[in-house]
């Protein structure tokens, strides 16, 4: 009895030309990829007086501006608003109720607490009800909203502005924002703002470096205001993404 089914040498012959052709889209994606790769700059220079992992520099003191959130403290107790949280609102102001406003936008935290404190006492003397004991002020940040940020773009799984606490590198920021299969992050770059008149300050990132050999030449402390750049390739297709072109 003859069992029926197709030839055993074109069923092989039709895999082998199958295999072929995925080999070839394969390397074809490849070679694509690599074209793509080249032709995306390498931005930035090293700058080994840039503060970094292992030699990171104390942030200056905060300088408050919209839409901070701060907790004003004051006391004694009977003066009014002696607790409160306040978001500084778009034209640099606090409102502290029947106190009134306070103007507290470009100041340090230091400074806040003695323009609020002023302008407490100047409302005593107004309302004869000026306490025994001086008022004292405390403004501090809150742990919601602050202003300070830095930003991740190109490549990454999440763009956009991350709250900056102070003596993050730019390891943490990729790590963070996550990569994609068309990242290049060996090409990745950090960006400075700079005063108006000022050089460029452009930063190129060894990734590898800092990936393969804990090297920290390169693995800059972030400022609020930096950009941390991933370049990459274009996205892949149904296909390349099957197929891993």
């Amino acid at each position: 009895m003859t069992v029926r089914g197709g030839d055993p040498l074109r069923t092989a012959r039709l895999g082998a030309a199958i295999g072929l052709a995925l080999l070839a889209l394969d390397s074809g994606c490849a070679l694509q990829r690599r074209k793509e790769e080249r032709r995306i700059p390498q931005y930035g220079v090293v700058d080994l007086a840039q503060p970094r992992e292992l030699n990171k520099v104390t942030t200056p003191p905060y300088v408050i501006e919209p839409p901070d959130e701060l907790e004003v403290i004051v006391s004694p107790s009977s003066v009014d608003s002696a607790q409160r949280l306040v978001t500084v609102q778009a034209d640099g102001l606090i409102d502290l109720g029947l106190a009134g406003d306070v103007y507290v936008s470009g100041l340090t935290l230091a400074q806040a607490e003695q323009a609020v404190s002023r302008r407490l006492s100047a409302r005593a003397l107004q309302t004869a009800e000026e306490p025994d004991d001086p008022i004292e002020v405390a403004v501090r940040l809150a742990s919601t909203t602050r202003s300070k940020v830095y930003y991740v773009m190109g490549a990454v799984s999440s763009q956009g502005a991350v709250p900056i606490n102070g003596g993050e590198t730019v390891l943490q920021a990729i790590l963070q924002a996550g990569l994609k299969a068309n990242s290049l992050p060996e090409k990745a770059y950090l960006s400075r703002p700079r005063p108006l008149g000022h050089p460029d300050l452009v930063l190129r990132i060894d990734w590898e470096a800092i990936r393969d050999r804990g090297d920290t030449t390169t693995n800059y402390q972030i400022f609020p205001g930096d950009r941390v750049v991933v370049p990459g390739t274009k996205e892949r297709g149904l296909i390349g993404t099957l197929f891993g072109g």
